[in-house]
C-alpha cells in the first residue's frame, strides 16, 4: 500500500495529502490505472479531483485519463473543474478542442484551435495537430482541418504545414491532402522536402508514375545534403522502388552506413547484377582487416545467395566487439548452406563462451531457436529456448520468444503463461502487455482481460501503431465495430502493415463497406500475401487468397 501511496501521490503533485476524501479515490483512480482499467480510473480520478479543491493539477490529470478512456462525460466534467482552476493554457485549449471533435461541436473546435494557431507559443500549432489526432472520427478531423486550410490559419513555417500534411494523409483524404500539398508548394517551392510530401500524395492517389517523377525533381539536391538523400530514398521504398532508393543512396559520400543501406535496398529487388558490382567494389578495397566492411561484405554475400563466400568473410573478422556478431552471422550462413549441425555447434559455442558479453551469449540461445525453427525442427527451437531460460532465468527476450514459439503451436496457455511470467519480472513491458491482450481477444473470449491489458500498454505508448491496432481488434472483437474501425483506421495511417490492413478490411466487410474493404484486403496482400491475420480473414469471407 505505501507503494501505491507515493505513485498516487506523485500522480497530483499539487495535492493535499491530508483529504481523505480525495485521497482514498486517488489511490483507486492510480490502481485502477495501473491494472489497465481505464473506465474506473477515469471515474475515481473525477472523484479525487472534485474532492481536491482548488488542484488543478489532479483535474489536468483527470480530463487526460478520462479522454485516454474515450470517456467524453467525463471529460468534460474534469476539464469543467480544470477550467475553474486555472487560467486558460494551450494544454487545456487542445483539450476543449478534442473533446469538441468528438461530441461533434465542430465549429467550437474550430475556434480553439485557431486560438492555439495563432498563439504566441511557438507550440501552439502542436498543441493543435494533438488536438485533431485525438479527435477520434476521421471524417470530423478532415472536415475541420479543411475549415484551417481555407482560413489561412496554419503558420507560415515548414514544419506545421509538414505535419498538417502528414495528418491529412494519415486521414487517407486525397482531397484534402492535394489542398495542402498544393499551399506547401506555393509557400515553398525550392523546398525538397515539399515535394516529398507531394510525392506521398500522388501514391495516395494511384499515381506513382508522378510521384516518381516529383521525387526526381528534388535528387539535385540529394548530392550535397545527406538529410534529403535518406529522405527521397525512403520515399521510393514506399513505393517500393528500392533500385530507385539505392540509387539516391549512392550520391554523395559513402560509408559503411551508406554502403550497408545500399546494399538492403538492391537485396530487395531482382537486380543482382548492382548489387554484385557493389559487392566487387568492397571486395577489391578489403585488404586491411577492417571488421565492420567485411561483416558488410558477408551480409552483402549472403544477399547474393553466396553462403560460402560469407562464412569465409566473417571467419576473416579480427578480434573485437565485432567478433561475436560475425560469429552469429557464421552461424545462419552455415544453416544456408544446409551444415545445420556446423550451425547449430557455432550458436552453442558462443552460449558457452565466457570471454563474450551476456547479451551476446543470451541472443546465440535465441538464434539457435531461431534457426531451429526455419528447420521446422519445433521441439528443438523449444529446447534451445528452454536452455537459455535455465541459464537466464526470467529473461524477457527469451520468455517472449517462447510465448510466440507457443502461440505459434496453437498453446495459447502455454503462450499466456510466459508472457504472464514475464510481466511478473517487468509489469509495465509495454511489448508484453500488448502482446498478451491481443492474444487474448485473438485466440480466446476473454476480451474484457484483454481491453485491460492493451490499455495498460495504451496508458504508456497512446500513439504506438501495433498497440492501437490491438486496441481497434479487441474492440470489434467486443462487438464495438464503429469505434474499433476508428482505431484499426488511426493505426493503418501510422503503419502500412498487412496485420492492421487485413483488421481494416474484416471491419469495413462486416460493417458491409465491401468495396473499401476489398481495397484494404488487397493492400493487405500487396504488402505480404502469406500473413496470417490476412489468409484467415480471407478465408472466414470466403474470399481468393495468393495469386488469385
Amino acid at each position: 500500500m505505501g507503494a501505491l501511496l507515493c505513485l498516487a501521490l506523485a500522480a497530483a503533485p499539487l495535492a493535499r495529502a491530508g483529504t481523505r476524501d480525495m485521497l482514498v479515490p486517488l489511490m483507486a483512480g492510480e490502481y485502477a490505472l495501473q491494472a489497465g482499467q481505464l473506465d474506473a480510473a477515469a471515474r475515481w480520478y473525477l472523484a479525487a479531483a472534485q474532492a481536491a479543491e482548488d488542484d488543478a493539477a489532479l483535474a489536468e490529470r483527470a480530463t487526460r485519463i478520462a479522454l485516454l478512456a474515450n470517456d467524453d462525460l467525463r471529460t468534460a466534467q474534469s476539464l469543467r473543474l480544470w477550467r475553474q482552476r486555472a487560467p486558460q493554457s494551450e494544454a487545456m485549449r487542445a483539450a476543449i478542442a478534442t473533446l469538441a471533435l468528438r461530441e461533434g461541436r465542430l465549429r467550437k473546435a474550430r475556434r480553439e484551435l485557431e486560438a492555439l494557431l495563432r498563439s504566441p507559443d511557438p507550440r501552439g500549432w502542436r498543441y493543435a495537430l494533438s488536438a485533431l489526432g485525438g479527435g477520434r472520427d476521421p471524417d470530423r478531423i478532415a472536415r475541420v482541418l479543411g475549415w484551417l486550410v481555407d482560413d489561412g490559419a496554419i503558420p507560415g513555417e515548414l514544419p506545421a504545414w509538414q505535419e498538417f500534411g502528414r495528418l491529412a494523409l494519415r486521414l487517407d483524404d486525397a482531397a484534402l491532402t492535394r489542398r495542402i500539398v498544393d499551399q506547401l508548394a506555393d509557400r515553398f517551392p525550392e523546398e525538397p522536402r515539399v515535394a516529398v510530401l507531394r510525392a506521398g500524395q500522388l501514391q495516395q492517389a494511384g499515381r506513382d508514375q508522378e510521384a516518381r517523377a516529383m521525387l526526381r525533381q528534388a535528387e539535385p539536391r540529394a548530392e550535397h545534403d545527406p538529410e534529403v538523400r535518406a529522405m527521397l530514398a525512403m520515399a521510393y521504398e514506399s513505393l517500393r522502388d528500392y533500385g530507385q532508393a539505392a540509387r539516391v543512396m549512392a550520391m554523395g559520400a559513402q560509408d559503411t552506413t551508406t554502403y550497408s543501406v545500399r546494399a538492403s535496398l538492391l537485396a530487395r529487388t531482382d537486380d543482382t547484377d548492382t548489387l554484385g558490382a557493389l559487392y566487387s567494389e568492397l571486395a577489391a578495397d578489403a585488404s586491411k582487416p577492417d571488421p565492420s566492411r567485411r561483416l558488410l561484405l558477408g551480409r552483402i554475400a549472403e544477399f547474393l545467395k553466396r553462403p560460402a563466400e560469407a562464412v569465409g568473410w566473417y571467419r576473416g573478422v579480427p578480434g573485437g566487439p565485432q567478433r561475436n556478431e560475425a560469429r552469429m552471422r557464421t552461424a545462419v550462413a552455415l544453416h544456408e548452406l544446409d551444415r545445420k549441425d556446423e550451425a547449430y555447434a557455432e550458436a552453442r559455442a558462443l552460449q558457452d563462451e565466457i570471454a563474450a558479453s551476456g547479451d551476446m551469449r543470451r541472443d546465440a540461445y535465441l538464434l539457435e531457436a531461431e534457426l531451429r525453427q526455419r528447420a521446422g525442427e519445433g521441439e528443438a527451437e523449444l529446447d534451445a529456448l528452454d536452455r537459455g531460460l535455465a541459464a537466464w532465468p526470467d529473461d524477457t527476450h527469451l520468455l517472449y520468444a517462447r510465448a510466440l514459439a507457443w502461440e505459434r503451436r496453437d498453446r495459447i496457455d502455454r503462450a499466456e503463461a510466459d508472457l504472464r511470467r514475464l510481466l511478473v519480472s517487468e509489469p509495465e513491458n509495454v511489448a508484453a502487455l500488448n502482446a498478451l491482450g491481443y492474444t487474448l481477444a485473438d485466440r480466446t473470449t476473454r476480451y474484457q482481460e484483454a481491453l485491460e491489458l492493451i490499455d495498460r500498454a495504451r496508458v504508456a505508448e497512446p500513439d504506438d501503431a501495433a498497440i492501437a491496432d490491438s486496441y481497434g481488434w479487441v474492440l470489434y472483437r467486443l462487438g464495438r465495430h464503429e469505434e474499433a474501425l476508428v482505431e484499426l483506421r488511426r493505426a493503418w495511417g501510422m503503419m502500412k502493415d498487412p496485420e492492421i490492413g487485413a483488421h481494416v478490411g474484416e471491419v469495413l466487410w462486416v460493417l458491409g463497406r465491401r468495396e473499401e474493404a476489398q481495397r484494404y484486403f488487397d493492400e493487405a496482400r500487396r504488402l505480404d500475401p502469406d500473413n496470417r491475420a490476412l489468409r484467415r480473414a480471407l478465408q472466414r469471407f470466403g474470399l481468393p487468397g495468393r495469386g488469385t
